[in-house]
């Protein structure tokens, strides 16, 4: 072996540690009993209702973050590429979109319970100034919209760091061709440039839909136990409850895995046919 691998080998070994080996883990413990005898019940226990709930809100939520972080994004992520905004404000927001993205758990639920909740800065500006009470109106940050604004704090500016060399790999050639074709700036949009960027914003939502659904720091230390997801449901079988189970927990896992594997493998297939365009 060429010893150019020698560099790799602290990515290849953190990588069996921390992802493949409890990966398989999770996956051998689902389909196993607290004797360690090879069972399918905790897969069926997988369609119990409150099981089954705990999904349809999680994806409800991963799907409504990542359509709303995927059209502010991508609406950023235009204005600064081709909108015509000053050059010195890409540096900053594409710096900003770097650190937001990957802003998460207690410090961000704490950001938004200081911004939204009940006695937060938002909250008593727009009640004190404004006359506008947003709990009055049926706002409440512990809820499945308060968990979905709270995500699109990091899900907007990774789509905006996805987007921006997508948009960069936009030619000048092709607008002014459909131009001298006689397109208007609204059908070279429809026809030309967002069947191009179709894959990536499809691509984009996939991996948005994978980074909200495996969310779980920030939904716990928001919402605790009030709102059933399925990564809060997974930790109260592993740690907190008293009904504790961990092998459905690995059940519970292994669902996730699966879930999030396929918007993965979407993201991918899709990123591969964007790219195809840009070359």
């Amino acid at each position: 072996m060429s010893l150019a691998w020698l560099g790799v080998m602290p990515f290849l070994l953190f990588a069996l540690l921390f992802l493949v080996l409890p990966t398989m883990q999770i996956i051998v413990g689902s389909f196993r009993n607290a004797a360690g005898e090879f069972t399918l019940d905790n897969i069926v226990n997988l369609f119990q209702p409150s099981i089954m709930a705990a999904y349809w809100i999680s994806i409800r939520i991963s799907v409504a973050s990542a359509l709303l972080g995927c059209l502010v994004g991508f609406l950023m992520a235009w204005a600064m590429v081709l909108g015509g905004l000053p050059g010195w404000l890409r540096s900053p927001l594409l710096t900003f979109s770097g650190v937001a993205s990957n802003f998460a758990g207690i410090p961000l639920a704490f950001a938004f319970l200081a911004t939204f909740g009940r006695l937060g800065l938002v909250t008593l500006i727009l009640r004190d100034w404004f006359g506008i009470n947003i709990y009055a109106m049926g706002f409440n940050i512990l809820s499945f919209g308060g968990l979905t604004l709270t995500y699109l704090f990091f899900q907007i500016p990774l789509t905006i760091l996805i987007m921006t060399p997508a948009l960069d790999g936009m030619r000048r050639e092709w607008r002014e061709a459909a131009s001298i074709l006689g397109a208007s700036p609204f059908q070279y949009w429809r026809m030309v440039a967002l069947p191009i960027l179709w894959p990536s914003l499809l691509g984009t939502f996939a991996l948005l839909f994978a980074n909200a659904f495996g969310a779980v720091a920030t939904a716990y230390a928001l919402t605790g136990s009030s709102l059933s997801i399925v990564p809060i449901l997974l930790f109260a079988q592993i740690r907190g409850d008293v009904l504790q189970d961990p092998h459905l927990g690995y059940a519970l896992a292994f669902g996730m895995i699966v879930i999030t594997g396929i918007a993965n493998f979407i993201y991918i297939w899709l990123r591969a046919r964007s790219e195809r365009w840009m070359k």
